[in-house]
C-alpha cells in the first residue's frame, strides 16, 4: 500500500509544469530551474525567453542543468499550456479583473487535487511587469504570495521557490483528499477552440463588434475561466452554438 501511495504522489508531481513567461534574466531560469529541482519539480516550459540556452543560466542552475536541458521553449502561453486542464497565474499584486485571487497555500491545495488526474501549470510573468492582461486569460486562477505591503516585490526565482514548497507541502504533508469521481476538466487547447468559436458565432449575431471585441472578450473568459470547465460541457456548449448559426429542427438535448 505504500508504495502505491508513492506512485500516486510521484504521479502528481509529473502532472506539474512552472512556466516563466518572457524572462529578461537568463541568470533568473537558472535559479527557478534550481528551486523547482529542490521541490521535486521538474518540468519547465520557457514562453520568448530573451537569453536562452545561456551560460549564466546553466551556472546558476547548480545541479539542475538537466532541466535547463530538457525544458521546452514555447512561442506564446497557449503552447507552453497545451494539454494543461489548470493554470495558476502567480501575481505581486492584486488587479481590477475578475480573477479569483487566492494565497499559494489555498492555490497549491487546489492544484494538486487536480494534478493528481490531469496536467496543471504555474505561470510566471516576466521580471519587470508580471503577468500581461492577456497572459491571464489564459489562467484559472490568480495566486498571490501575502509578502510585507510595504516591500512586497519577490525575485522571480525567489517566488517559484516559494509556490514550488507549497506544492510540495500539499502533496507529501497530510492526507491528500483527491475526488476519484472527478469528471475529466477541459484543456487548455479545448478552451481556446471554444473562445474561438463563441467569438466567431458573437460576431455573426452581431452582438461583438470584429473591430472592438477585446474588453468582452476579456470578461467572457473570465466568466468561463471561474467556471473551470469540463471537457463534456465545453462539448456541449459548442454543439449550442453550432446550431445557433444554423439551427436544425431537431436537437438531442
Amino acid at each position: 500500500m505504500r508504495q502505491a501511495a508513492q506512485l500516486d504522489k510521484q504521479n502528481i508531481f509529473n502532472n506539474i509544469r512552472v512556466v516563466l513567461c518572457q524572462t529578461s534574466h537568463p541568470g533568473n531560469i537558472g535559479s527557478a530551474a534550481r528551486a523547482m529541482k529542490t521541490m521535486g519539480l521538474q518540468h519547465l516550459y520557457l514562453v520568448n525567453p530573451l537569453h536562452f540556452p545561456d551560460p549564466q543560466a546553466t551556472s546558476l542552475s547548480t545541479g539542475a542543468a538537466d532541466l535547463l536541458e530538457s525544458a521546452t521553449v514555447c512561442s506564446s502561453l497557449s503552447e507552453a499550456l497545451t494539454g494543461c486542464a489548470f493554470a495558476i497565474g502567480m501575481s505581486a499584486r492584486k488587479r481590477q479583473i475578475s480573477h479569483e485571487l487566492v494565497n499559494v497555500r489555498e492555490a497549491a491545495s487546489r492544484a494538486v487535487k487536480i494534478a493528481a488526474s490531469q496536467p496543471i501549470a504555474l505561470v510566471f510573468g516576466t521580471e519587470m511587469s508580471g503577468l500581461s492582461n492577456a497572459e491571464l486569460d489564459c489562467c484559472q486562477l490568480l495566486a498571490m504570495i501575502p509578502a510585507n505591503p510595504e516591500y512586497s516585490s519577490l525575485n522571480l526565482a525567489a517566488a517559484v521557490q516559494v509556490m514550488s514548497y507549497e506544492i510540495r507541502m500539499a502533496i507529501t504533508e497530510g492526507a491528500l483528499e483527491v475526488d476519484a469521481n472527478a469528471t475529466e476538466l477541459a484543456t487548455n487547447e479545448a478552451l481556446e477552440g471554444f473562445y474561438t468559436h463563441l467569438e466567431d458565432t458573437l460576431v455573426k449575431i452581431g452582438y461583438l463588434n470584429p473591430s472592438a471585441p477585446k474588453k468582452l472578450s476579456e470578461r467572457i473568459r473570465r466568466i468561463y475561466a471561474r467556471a473551470k470547465l469540463e471537457k463534456e460541457e465545453v462539448n456541449l456548449l459548442r454543439g449550442i452554438l453550432t446550431l445557433s448559426v444554423t439551427p436544425k429542427k431537431h436537437s438531442k438535448y
